[in-house]
This record gives structure tokens, sequence and C-alpha cells, in this order.
């Protein structure tokens, strides 16, 4: 409610203060928010081994935290969702290297957030600047955030304006969730609505497959079939939103060029990824065609790391509707909640390697025709 009331002063360029203040409290709950179901497990659960399904230490969430809250106001916050492959099949190799690929894509309720402010003329903005609370992370002109703005600046002609960034990163490195990719798409979004709108949400879809392979799909409405390299989109119907999953992701992780290096082309599936889409989009994900649950990178993957084959072994004993891993890994997907609930708690509990996500589906549905963007289901279970 905060984050519409807010909208609309901005909207209207009243109220400059009070909208900057009103933004400033959405931004707060939704990082407490993020934080309280970081470490929520279900109550089939109970209490025991809580400390099992923890997403991050108590040192990352007080930085977290401070950095908001020492930041300047900002003129616009976006929740940047993950995403996972429904199913992915690998067609061929290119003669450019990379794949041709076809896969049924589906963002999640788990993800980062990106904050911008457009620095005013006065202040003699020469470049961007971008701040991230997680180690690792470029903050250089390489991080695709700070690239996705400098595309919309060529591309639209207004090369005058500059902004400042700050992206607080939940989704792991190397997890086949898309992060980077759904930074990217944020950004061109956010920079676009900024600068005015002066770009079409079709224009965004086309230079987007300038910065890389996923980033077309996080602007769709949520949902969304993508082939060539990942960048050529064909819109569906979205899958409904609030399905379980369960995100389970190793600390270990994976490259994806050495995941397509140990490919072994005799082993791909031989399915039409045409007749598997058309399952889902008539049975949805709860079908009971497990076959057309195939992920063409699942073998080269537990090749480099048997640990994961073992792991999603375990998870399919928990009783899971599906499992498989998302994209070139190292994140699992669980969908649906464990059949066996304790012993879902007992490998997880055993496991000091593993962290574990619950979340759900989402979409942008009656929001991408309006210009909107993805709204954070955190702060929306807020509301109720």
């Amino acid at each position: 409610a905060l984050r519409r009331t807010a909208a609309c002063f901005t909207r209207d360029k009243t109220s400059t203060t009070m909208a900057r203040l009103l933004y400033a409290v959405v931004q707060l709950s939704s990082i407490l928010l993020t934080t309280t179901r970081a470490f929520q497990i279900p109550s089939t659960f109970g209490t025991a081994r809580r400390t099992a399904l923890t997403v991050k230490s108590a040192d990352a969430i007080d930085e977290t935290l401070t950095k908001d809250e020492n930041s300047d106001i900002w003129d616009l916050s976006l929740f940047s969702p993950a995403k996972i492959n429904i199913f992915l099949r690998i067609i061929r190799k290119r003669e450019d290297g990379f794949h041709d690929l076809a896969s049924l894509f589906q963002t999640i309720g788990f993800g980062d957030y990106l904050h911008l402010k457009l620095l005013d003329d006065d202040e003699e903005a020469k470049e961007d600047i971008l701040t991230c609370n997680m180690e690792g992370v470029p903050t250089d002109k390489s991080n695709l955030v700070m690239r996705a703005i400098d595309l919309v600046r060529q591309n639209t002609g207004i090369t005058d304006k500059f902004f400042k960034c700050d992206l607080v990163k939940h989704v792991p490195h190397q997890a086949g969730l898309g992060g980077g990719s759904g930074n990217a798409a944020a950004a061109l979004y956010g920079a676009n609505e900024l600068l005015g709108r002066p770009a079409t949400l079709e224009q965004l879809v086309e230079w987007s497959g300038d910065l890389g392979s996923d980033i077309t799909f996080f602007l769709s409405e949520g949902t969304a079939y993508c082939t060539g390299r990942g960048e050529i989109m064909t819109p569906v119907d979205p899958l409904p939103a609030g399905q379980t999953v369960y995100i389970v992701k190793p600390d270990i992780g994976l490259s994806t060029p050495s995941v397509f290096k140990a490919l072994d082309y005799d082993l791909l599936s031989t399915l039409d990824p045409e007749e598997i889409l058309n399952v889902f989009m008539t049975e949805g994900v709860t079908t009971s065609n497990q076959s057309v649950f195939v992920n063409d990178l699942e073998p080269p993957a537990f090749k480099v790391v048997p640990e994961l084959k073992e792991l999603k072994d375990d998870l399919i004993s928990c009783g899971f509707d599906t499992v498989m891993m998302s994209g070139s890994g190292t994140s699992i997907f669980c969908l649906g909640e464990p059949g066996d609930g304790q012993k879902f708690e007992e490998l997880i509990g055993r496991r000091d390697d593993v962290q574990v996500y619950p979340t759900e589906f989402i979409n942008r549905v009656g929001c991408a025709a309006d210009g909107g963007w993805y709204q954070d289901p955190n702060a929306a279970k807020s509301d109720d």
C-alpha cells in the first residue's frame, strides 16, 4: 500500500518529500521481510534444527540493513526476481560456439533488489555509481547493471544523465537462477522509467539480447518459451502464481562453460521441445507426466560434480512432486511440499553445505501492459 501511494505522489510530481519518505519505509520493510522469510521453515517441519535452513549469516544481514538505512533516498526501487527452467533442451552447437536451446522459463519470488537514483544536473555527475552488498560482485562497468544503463543511454540518445545504484544481492552466484540477468533487466526497465520512458517495452526486449542470453526473459510477464541462445522470447500463457517451490543450493558452484564442456551430445534428450511445451501449457507443472521435466545440462553437471546427483536423489526420496536442476546449476528446485517433511528436515539438518530458499511462482500479469514491474512478494504478504 505504501509503495502504491508513493508511486502516485511521484507520478503527479507533487509532495516529492513525502514520496521519498514513503519509499524509504517501503525499502526498509522489504529488506526486513526478506530477512525474516529467509529463516522461515514450513510449519510441518517443527522447530528442530532451524539453523539448517539459514540462508545468510548474521553479519551479512546486519551489513544489508546498515547499507540501506544509511543510503540516499532512491527515486525507484525494484524487486529483481530469479528464475528456474521448467525444462531445458539443448538443440545443437552453433558455428559461433554458442548453443541453440529451447526452454520454459519461470520467475520466482526469491530475488535481489535494485535501488536507483537519477543524479541531478547540479551534482555534476559524470558517470554512474554502483554499490553492492555481496562480496566479489564487480561494481565497475563490467557489471551487467552498469552495462544495461549505458545501453539505454546510448540507444535513446540521452547521454547526459547518470545514475546512482545500490544492488542488494540475495541470489547466489553460479546457481542457474539468472540472478545477474534479472539485475540487468531491472536496470533496463528502471533507467528507462526514470528517463521518462523514451523506449518502448519492445525496444527494451530487442536491446536486451546485446547484453546476454537470459536477460530478455525477465522483460516478459513471468513465463516465457525461449529459444536461440535464450534471447528469442515467445510469450506464452503465464503459469499460475503461488506454486510452491523450494530452491536447494549447495555451496559449490559451477560455471556454465565447464558444464557445456562436459556435454555429451549423444546423451541429449530426443523429446520435441514444442511437444514438451504443449504439455505444460495444457496440464501445468502438476502434470503426472514426469518425462517432460528434462534438463539436458543435468548429466554433464552431475559428471563434473557427482555430489549434485546424490543431492537430487536425496531430495526425490523426500517425496516432492518434481525435483530437477535449474539451468546449468548448481541449484536444484523442488515443486510442491515434501511428502515426508521430517525426512526433508533431517536431510537439510545434517548438511551444513546446503542453503534452502522456500518461495513460489510469481508473474506480472496485468502489470506489464501498463508498464508495471514485478512486485516484491514479501511486501505483498505484509499487506495481508
